[in-house]
Protein backbone atom coordinates (compact mmCIF):
# COMPACT_ATOMS: atom_id res chain seq x y z
CA UNK A 1 0.00 0.00 0.00
CA UNK A 2 1.28 3.47 -0.89
CA UNK A 3 2.34 6.09 1.59
CA UNK A 4 1.98 9.87 1.32
CA UNK A 5 4.64 12.51 1.99
CA UNK A 6 3.36 16.10 2.27
CA UNK A 7 6.12 18.57 1.49
CA UNK A 8 4.84 21.95 2.68
CA UNK A 9 7.47 24.51 1.91
CA UNK A 10 6.94 27.26 2.69
CA UNK A 11 3.63 26.53 4.47
CA UNK A 12 0.23 24.84 4.29
CA UNK A 13 -3.39 25.81 3.68
CA UNK A 14 -6.54 23.86 2.93
CA UNK A 15 -6.79 24.99 -0.71
CA UNK A 16 -3.13 24.12 -1.41
CA UNK A 17 -3.68 20.59 -0.09
CA UNK A 18 -6.88 20.29 -2.13
CA UNK A 19 -5.07 21.41 -5.30
CA UNK A 20 -2.12 19.08 -4.75
CA UNK A 21 -4.35 16.04 -4.22
CA UNK A 22 -6.23 16.85 -7.44
CA UNK A 23 -2.91 17.13 -9.30
CA UNK A 24 -1.90 13.79 -7.77
CA UNK A 25 -4.84 12.19 -9.56
CA UNK A 26 -7.82 12.32 -7.18
CA UNK A 27 -10.94 12.72 -9.42
CA UNK A 28 -12.95 15.92 -8.99
CA UNK A 29 -16.10 13.94 -8.20
CA UNK A 30 -14.37 12.58 -5.07
CA UNK A 31 -14.16 16.15 -3.71
CA UNK A 32 -17.67 17.16 -4.82
CA UNK A 33 -19.80 14.12 -3.89
CA UNK A 34 -19.60 14.50 -0.08
CA UNK A 35 -20.29 18.25 -0.46
CA UNK A 36 -23.40 17.42 -2.47
CA UNK A 37 -24.39 14.85 0.17
CA UNK A 38 -24.14 17.67 2.74
CA UNK A 39 -26.66 19.71 0.75
CA UNK A 40 -24.17 22.32 -0.44
CA UNK A 41 -24.50 21.77 -4.20
CA UNK A 42 -26.24 25.12 -4.83
CA UNK A 43 -23.73 27.12 -2.77
CA UNK A 44 -20.58 26.77 -4.87
CA UNK A 45 -18.81 25.71 -8.02
CA UNK A 46 -15.33 24.16 -7.82
CA UNK A 47 -12.73 24.14 -10.57
CA UNK A 48 -9.04 23.26 -10.81
CA UNK A 49 -6.84 25.26 -13.15
CA UNK A 50 -3.22 25.18 -14.16
CA UNK A 51 -1.23 27.96 -12.51
CA UNK A 52 2.37 29.07 -12.13
CA UNK A 53 4.39 30.27 -9.14
CA UNK A 54 7.85 31.68 -9.89
CA UNK A 55 7.60 29.95 -13.30
CA UNK A 56 6.88 26.53 -11.74
CA UNK A 57 3.70 24.74 -12.86
CA UNK A 58 1.05 23.80 -10.32
CA UNK A 59 -2.70 23.43 -9.88
CA UNK A 60 -4.80 26.05 -8.13
CA UNK A 61 -8.29 25.35 -6.77
CA UNK A 62 -10.87 28.02 -7.58
CA UNK A 63 -14.09 28.21 -5.57
CA UNK A 64 -16.91 30.42 -6.84
CA UNK A 65 -19.54 31.27 -4.23
CA UNK A 66 -23.04 31.06 -5.72
CA UNK A 67 -24.97 31.68 -2.53
CA UNK A 68 -23.75 33.49 0.56
CA UNK A 69 -23.82 31.15 3.52
CA UNK A 70 -24.12 32.29 7.09
CA UNK A 71 -21.22 32.03 9.53
CA UNK A 72 -21.96 28.87 11.45
CA UNK A 73 -21.53 27.68 15.03
CA UNK A 74 -19.55 24.46 15.49
CA UNK A 75 -22.78 22.83 16.67
CA UNK A 76 -24.42 23.73 13.32
CA UNK A 77 -21.52 22.41 11.25
CA UNK A 78 -21.44 19.11 13.17
CA UNK A 79 -25.17 18.68 12.70
CA UNK A 80 -24.76 19.39 8.97
CA UNK A 81 -22.04 16.73 8.70
CA UNK A 82 -23.96 14.08 10.64
CA UNK A 83 -27.17 14.66 8.67
CA UNK A 84 -25.22 14.21 5.44
CA UNK A 85 -24.93 10.47 6.19
CA UNK A 86 -21.43 10.27 4.80
CA UNK A 87 -19.37 7.08 4.86
CA UNK A 88 -18.40 6.53 8.52
CA UNK A 89 -14.62 6.92 8.18
CA UNK A 90 -14.99 10.07 6.09
CA UNK A 91 -17.45 11.57 8.55
CA UNK A 92 -15.04 10.82 11.40
CA UNK A 93 -12.12 12.51 9.61
CA UNK A 94 -14.13 15.65 8.82
CA UNK A 95 -15.49 15.96 12.35
CA UNK A 96 -12.01 15.49 13.78
CA UNK A 97 -10.64 18.46 11.79
CA UNK A 98 -13.51 20.74 12.81
CA UNK A 99 -13.23 19.47 16.39
CA UNK A 100 -9.56 20.50 16.51
CA UNK A 101 -10.48 23.95 15.20
CA UNK A 102 -13.44 24.32 17.58
CA UNK A 103 -11.35 23.40 20.64
CA UNK A 104 -8.59 25.81 19.58
CA UNK A 105 -11.05 28.66 19.01
CA UNK A 106 -12.87 27.94 22.28
CA UNK A 107 -9.61 28.15 24.24
CA UNK A 108 -8.63 31.36 22.46
CA UNK A 109 -11.97 33.06 23.15
CA UNK A 110 -12.72 31.43 26.52
CA UNK A 111 -16.04 29.84 25.54
CA UNK A 112 -17.47 26.34 25.13
CA UNK A 113 -16.51 24.53 21.88
CA UNK A 114 -20.24 24.11 21.16
CA UNK A 115 -20.63 27.89 21.01
CA UNK A 116 -17.63 28.64 18.83
CA UNK A 117 -18.72 30.97 16.04
CA UNK A 118 -16.56 30.15 13.03
CA UNK A 119 -15.69 33.09 10.82
CA UNK A 120 -13.26 32.33 8.00
CA UNK A 121 -13.34 28.64 8.98
CA UNK A 122 -17.13 28.46 8.77
CA UNK A 123 -17.30 29.95 5.27
CA UNK A 124 -18.17 27.73 2.33
CA UNK A 125 -14.67 27.69 0.82
CA UNK A 126 -13.12 26.46 4.08
CA UNK A 127 -15.77 23.75 4.37
CA UNK A 128 -14.92 22.70 0.80
CA UNK A 129 -11.21 22.52 1.67
CA UNK A 130 -11.74 20.38 4.78
CA UNK A 131 -14.33 18.02 3.30
CA UNK A 132 -12.41 17.73 0.02
CA UNK A 133 -9.02 16.94 1.58
CA UNK A 134 -10.56 14.37 3.95
CA UNK A 135 -12.35 12.78 0.97
CA UNK A 136 -9.06 12.59 -0.94
CA UNK A 137 -7.35 10.80 1.96
CA UNK A 138 -10.23 8.36 2.25
CA UNK A 139 -10.06 7.74 -1.51
CA UNK A 140 -6.29 7.12 -1.55
CA UNK A 141 -6.22 5.17 1.74
CA UNK A 142 -2.46 5.55 2.32
CA UNK A 143 -0.89 3.21 4.85
CA UNK A 144 1.02 6.13 6.40
CA UNK A 145 1.26 9.90 5.96
CA UNK A 146 4.48 11.83 6.53
CA UNK A 147 4.99 15.58 6.54
CA UNK A 148 7.91 17.94 6.96
CA UNK A 149 7.84 20.74 9.54
CA UNK A 150 5.50 23.51 8.33
CA UNK A 151 6.51 27.17 8.42
CA UNK A 152 4.04 29.51 10.16
CA UNK A 153 5.49 32.85 9.01
CA UNK A 154 5.38 36.12 10.95
CA UNK A 155 3.98 39.64 10.83
CA UNK A 156 0.27 40.57 10.80
CA UNK A 157 -2.85 39.57 8.87
CA UNK A 158 -6.40 40.93 8.50
CA UNK A 159 -9.26 38.77 9.84
CA UNK A 160 -12.88 39.20 10.94
CA UNK A 161 -11.40 40.03 14.36
CA UNK A 162 -9.27 42.81 12.86
CA UNK A 163 -5.50 42.95 12.44
CA UNK A 164 -3.82 40.12 14.37
CA UNK A 165 -0.24 38.94 14.69
CA UNK A 166 1.16 35.84 12.99
CA UNK A 167 1.01 33.03 13.88
CA UNK A 168 -2.65 33.64 14.69
CA UNK A 169 -4.04 32.77 18.14
CA UNK A 170 -5.83 29.73 16.67
CA UNK A 171 -2.62 28.44 15.06
CA UNK A 172 -0.70 28.96 18.32
CA UNK A 173 -3.36 27.04 20.22
CA UNK A 174 -3.35 24.19 17.69
CA UNK A 175 0.43 23.73 17.67
CA UNK A 176 0.86 24.17 21.43
CA UNK A 177 -2.11 21.99 22.41
CA UNK A 178 -0.90 19.16 20.19
CA UNK A 179 2.87 19.57 20.79
CA UNK A 180 3.45 20.17 17.07
CA UNK A 181 6.87 21.34 15.92
CA UNK A 182 6.87 24.26 13.46
CA UNK A 183 9.42 26.67 12.00
CA UNK A 184 9.36 30.41 11.37
CA UNK A 185 11.38 32.00 8.57
CA UNK A 186 12.42 35.45 9.76
CA UNK A 187 12.65 36.74 6.19
CA UNK A 188 8.99 35.98 5.35
CA UNK A 189 6.64 38.65 6.71
CA UNK A 190 3.34 36.87 6.01
CA UNK A 191 0.99 34.10 7.18
CA UNK A 192 2.29 30.87 5.64
CA UNK A 193 0.20 28.27 7.47
CA UNK A 194 -3.51 28.75 8.12
CA UNK A 195 -5.53 27.25 10.99
CA UNK A 196 -7.35 25.01 8.50
CA UNK A 197 -4.06 23.78 7.02
CA UNK A 198 -2.55 23.05 10.45
CA UNK A 199 -5.71 21.26 11.66
CA UNK A 200 -5.75 19.08 8.53
CA UNK A 201 -2.12 18.09 9.12
CA UNK A 202 -2.79 17.26 12.77
CA UNK A 203 -5.73 15.06 11.78
CA UNK A 204 -4.01 13.32 8.85
CA UNK A 205 -0.30 13.01 9.51
CA UNK A 206 1.19 9.97 11.24
CA UNK A 207 4.75 11.31 11.43
CA UNK A 208 6.36 14.74 11.09
CA UNK A 209 9.72 13.03 10.52
CA UNK A 210 10.48 12.51 6.85
CA UNK A 211 11.32 8.91 5.84
CA UNK A 212 15.08 8.56 5.33
CA UNK A 213 14.75 6.48 2.16
CA UNK A 214 11.86 6.29 -0.27
CA UNK A 215 10.86 5.99 -3.93
CA UNK A 216 8.46 8.51 -5.50
CA UNK A 217 5.75 6.88 -7.64
CA UNK A 218 3.86 10.09 -8.48
CA UNK A 219 3.25 13.56 -7.10
CA UNK A 220 0.93 16.55 -7.22
CA UNK A 221 1.66 20.26 -6.78
CA UNK A 222 -0.75 22.82 -5.36
CA UNK A 223 -0.27 26.58 -5.68
CA UNK A 224 -1.11 29.05 -2.92
CA UNK A 225 -3.16 32.21 -3.43
CA UNK A 226 -0.35 34.60 -2.42
CA UNK A 227 2.56 35.74 -4.56
CA UNK A 228 6.03 35.70 -3.04
CA UNK A 229 9.53 36.20 -4.37
CA UNK A 230 9.86 32.39 -4.18
CA UNK A 231 7.62 29.50 -5.30
CA UNK A 232 4.49 29.29 -3.12
CA UNK A 233 3.90 25.58 -3.67
CA UNK A 234 2.88 22.51 -1.70
CA UNK A 235 3.71 19.03 -2.96
CA UNK A 236 2.00 15.73 -2.15
CA UNK A 237 4.18 12.74 -3.00
CA UNK A 238 2.95 9.17 -3.34
CA UNK A 239 5.90 7.17 -2.06
CA UNK A 240 7.18 3.74 -1.07
CA UNK A 241 9.53 4.00 1.89
CA UNK A 242 11.88 1.33 3.16
CA UNK A 243 9.57 0.91 6.16
CA UNK A 244 6.60 0.16 3.89
CA UNK A 245 6.97 -3.59 3.36
CA UNK A 246 4.26 -5.87 2.13
CA UNK A 247 3.00 -8.71 4.29
CA UNK A 248 4.08 -6.91 7.46
CA UNK A 249 4.02 -9.24 10.46
CA UNK A 250 4.63 -8.47 14.10
CA UNK A 251 5.85 -11.18 16.46
CA UNK A 252 4.44 -11.25 19.98
CA UNK A 253 6.99 -10.26 22.63
CA UNK A 254 8.24 -12.78 25.20
CA UNK A 255 8.86 -11.76 28.80
CA UNK A 256 9.28 -13.49 32.15
CA UNK A 257 6.98 -12.57 35.02
CA UNK A 258 6.63 -13.61 38.64
CA UNK A 259 3.47 -15.26 39.96
CA UNK A 260 2.85 -14.70 43.69
CA UNK A 261 -0.02 -16.53 45.36
CA UNK A 262 -1.46 -17.05 48.83
CA UNK A 263 -4.62 -18.43 50.47
CA UNK A 264 -6.00 -16.32 53.32
CA UNK A 265 -8.84 -17.30 55.66
CA UNK A 266 -8.50 -14.80 58.53
CA UNK A 267 -9.17 -11.43 56.86
CA UNK A 268 -12.48 -9.74 56.05
CA UNK A 269 -13.59 -9.25 52.42
CA UNK A 270 -13.12 -5.48 52.89
CA UNK A 271 -9.51 -5.95 54.03
CA UNK A 272 -8.77 -8.33 51.17
CA UNK A 273 -10.23 -5.87 48.65
CA UNK A 274 -8.06 -3.07 50.09
CA UNK A 275 -4.95 -5.25 49.81
CA UNK A 276 -5.77 -6.16 46.19
CA UNK A 277 -6.11 -2.44 45.33
CA UNK A 278 -2.76 -1.78 47.04
CA UNK A 279 -1.06 -4.41 44.85
CA UNK A 280 -2.58 -2.89 41.71
CA UNK A 281 -1.68 0.67 42.68
CA UNK A 282 1.92 -0.37 43.38
CA UNK A 283 2.35 -1.70 39.85
CA UNK A 284 1.22 -5.33 39.81
CA UNK A 285 0.60 -6.36 36.20
CA UNK A 286 -2.65 -8.01 37.25
CA UNK A 287 -4.35 -9.35 40.39
CA UNK A 288 -7.22 -11.80 40.78
CA UNK A 289 -8.92 -13.29 43.80
CA UNK A 290 -11.81 -15.62 44.54
CA UNK A 291 -13.55 -17.22 47.51
CA UNK A 292 -12.49 -20.79 48.33
CA UNK A 293 -13.31 -23.46 50.97
CA UNK A 294 -10.37 -23.94 53.36
CA UNK A 295 -9.58 -26.06 56.41
CA UNK A 296 -12.15 -26.38 59.19
CA UNK A 297 -14.81 -25.48 56.57
CA UNK A 298 -13.82 -21.83 56.66
CA UNK A 299 -14.42 -19.56 53.67
CA UNK A 300 -11.18 -17.92 52.58
CA UNK A 301 -9.67 -16.18 49.56
CA UNK A 302 -7.21 -17.30 46.92
CA UNK A 303 -5.13 -14.30 45.77
CA UNK A 304 -2.88 -14.39 42.71
CA UNK A 305 -0.69 -11.48 41.61
CA UNK A 306 1.38 -11.20 38.42
CA UNK A 307 4.30 -8.89 39.13
CA UNK A 308 7.44 -7.75 37.26
CA UNK A 309 10.55 -9.84 37.92
CA UNK A 310 12.53 -6.80 39.02
CA UNK A 311 9.94 -6.02 41.74
CA UNK A 312 9.55 -9.53 43.21
CA UNK A 313 11.18 -8.62 46.53
CA UNK A 314 9.18 -5.39 46.84
CA UNK A 315 5.85 -7.19 46.39
CA UNK A 316 6.93 -10.05 48.64
CA UNK A 317 7.35 -7.52 51.45
CA UNK A 318 3.89 -6.05 50.74
CA UNK A 319 2.29 -9.48 51.20
CA UNK A 320 3.82 -9.98 54.63
CA UNK A 321 3.27 -6.40 55.76
CA UNK A 322 -0.30 -5.74 54.60
CA UNK A 323 -1.96 -9.18 54.51
CA UNK A 324 -2.34 -11.88 57.17
CA UNK A 325 -0.65 -14.60 55.14
CA UNK A 326 2.22 -16.44 56.80
CA UNK A 327 3.33 -18.10 53.57
CA UNK A 328 3.66 -17.07 49.93
CA UNK A 329 4.00 -19.29 46.85
CA UNK A 330 6.17 -17.80 44.13
CA UNK A 331 7.16 -19.03 40.69
CA UNK A 332 8.39 -17.54 37.46
CA UNK A 333 6.57 -18.05 34.16
CA UNK A 334 7.01 -16.87 30.61
CA UNK A 335 4.30 -15.09 28.69
CA UNK A 336 3.82 -13.86 25.13
CA UNK A 337 2.29 -10.43 24.70
CA UNK A 338 1.28 -8.31 21.71
CA UNK A 339 2.96 -4.90 21.49
CA UNK A 340 0.75 -2.19 22.96
CA UNK A 341 0.97 1.49 23.72
CA UNK A 342 -0.97 3.98 25.81
CA UNK A 343 -2.08 7.26 24.33
CA UNK A 344 -5.10 9.37 23.51
CA UNK A 345 -7.48 10.38 20.73
CA UNK A 346 -9.31 13.66 20.28
CA UNK A 347 -13.10 13.17 20.36
CA UNK A 348 -16.18 15.37 20.70
CA UNK A 349 -15.78 14.78 24.46
CA UNK A 350 -12.19 16.09 24.34
CA UNK A 351 -9.05 14.00 24.84
CA UNK A 352 -9.81 10.38 25.75
CA UNK A 353 -7.19 7.84 26.89
CA UNK A 354 -6.85 4.84 24.57
CA UNK A 355 -4.77 1.66 24.30
CA UNK A 356 -3.30 0.54 20.98
CA UNK A 357 -2.50 -3.12 20.30
CA UNK A 358 -0.49 -4.29 17.29
CA UNK A 359 -1.78 -7.58 15.93
CA UNK A 360 0.55 -10.24 14.38
CA UNK A 361 -0.71 -9.11 10.93
CA UNK A 362 0.55 -5.59 11.62
CA UNK A 363 -2.99 -4.25 12.05
CA UNK A 364 -3.34 -1.78 14.91
CA UNK A 365 -6.43 -1.92 17.12
CA UNK A 366 -7.33 0.87 19.51
CA UNK A 367 -9.99 1.08 22.19
CA UNK A 368 -10.84 3.65 24.86
CA UNK A 369 -9.96 2.98 28.49
CA UNK A 370 -12.98 1.74 30.44
CA UNK A 371 -12.38 4.26 33.25
CA UNK A 372 -12.80 7.05 30.69
CA UNK A 373 -16.15 5.59 29.59
CA UNK A 374 -17.41 5.50 33.19
CA UNK A 375 -16.30 9.12 33.85
CA UNK A 376 -18.13 10.33 30.74
CA UNK A 377 -21.25 8.34 31.67
CA UNK A 378 -21.41 10.06 35.06
CA UNK A 379 -20.66 13.49 33.60
CA UNK A 380 -23.16 13.44 30.71
CA UNK A 381 -25.76 10.97 32.09
CA UNK A 382 -25.67 8.91 28.88
CA UNK A 383 -25.70 5.16 28.40
CA UNK A 384 -22.42 3.32 27.91
CA UNK A 385 -23.61 2.42 24.39
CA UNK A 386 -24.18 6.11 23.56
CA UNK A 387 -20.76 7.08 24.94
CA UNK A 388 -18.98 4.35 22.95
CA UNK A 389 -20.91 5.19 19.78
CA UNK A 390 -20.05 8.90 20.01
CA UNK A 391 -16.38 8.17 20.67
CA UNK A 392 -16.21 5.75 17.72
CA UNK A 393 -17.85 8.27 15.41
CA UNK A 394 -15.68 11.26 16.37
CA UNK A 395 -12.32 9.80 17.45
CA UNK A 396 -9.23 11.11 15.69
CA UNK A 397 -5.79 9.61 15.19
CA UNK A 398 -4.19 7.75 18.07
CA UNK A 399 -1.29 9.66 19.62
CA UNK A 400 0.95 7.81 22.01
CA UNK A 401 2.11 8.97 25.46
CA UNK A 402 5.11 6.65 25.20
CA UNK A 403 6.36 3.54 23.41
Amino acid sequence: MDEIFIECSPGVSGDMLLSAFYDLGVPQEIFEKPLIDLGLKEFFSLSFNESFSSSFRAIKAEVRIIKNNEKRLWHDIRELIIKGKLEQNLEKKIIQVFELLAIAESNVHGISPENVHFHEIGSIDSIIDIVGVCAAIEYLKPSRIYCNTPNVGKGFTNTDHGLISIPSPAVIELISGNKMEVSSNASIDCELSTPTGIALLLAMVDSFDSPSKFCIDSYGVGAGQKNFSFPNLLKVLKIRSSSNKSNISVSPLFEEVSIQEAWIDDQTPEEVAMFVNLLRNEGALDVSYKAINMKKDRIGFSLVAIVPIEKEKFFRELWFKYSNTIGLRERRQGRWILPRREGYCETSFGKIRFKETTMPSGEKLIKPENDEILKLQKKYHLTIQDIRSTIKRTQGKFKTFND
